[in-house]
């Protein structure tokens, strides 16, 4: 099971990545752009998800397209959930008692990818610029 100082630690790795306390708890940033964060059980999320959210972590995170957020609830359904809000999509929001570390760290990179600038993906990449 994945835990937030797991988190934490694959964020800080990725280039130009910052991590700032948000009013639902902490998000991570890439030039401004959000790409994972803690969900809150905001009243506007439908009340079995909120359920869920309040009840355990919960992290949110950007994908490429929505096409890519419904294939992960498809894939694990007990652990990616079917929406929270309209706001921010495409993401998904997955409970992190049901990742491991290795899986965390692909969905986290690749929200990272979706939200960077391409300097910053070819800096991770070892590409020169």
């Amino acid at each position: 099971m994945a835990t937030l100082d797991d988190l934490r630690r694959i964020a800080a790795e990725l280039p130009g990545s910052e991590e700032r306390a948000m009013t639902g708890g902490a998000a991570w940033v890439v030039r401004r752009k959000v790409y994972a964060w803690e969900c809150h059980p905001w009243p506007s999320i439908p009340e079995d998800i909120r359920a869920i959210i309040g009840a355990e972590l919960v992290v949110g995170v950007k994908v490429a397209d929505r096409v890519d957020a419904l294939a992960l609830v498809e894939m694990m359904p007990d652990v990616f959930l079917r929406t929270t809000t309209r706001w921010g999509e495409p993401k998904v929001a997955f409970r992190m008692a049901g990742i491991d570390e290795d899986h965390l760290a692909e969905l986290v990179t690749e929200a990272w990818r979706v939200q960077a600038p391409k300097h910053l993906r070819n800096r991770l990449d070892g590409v020169a610029g």
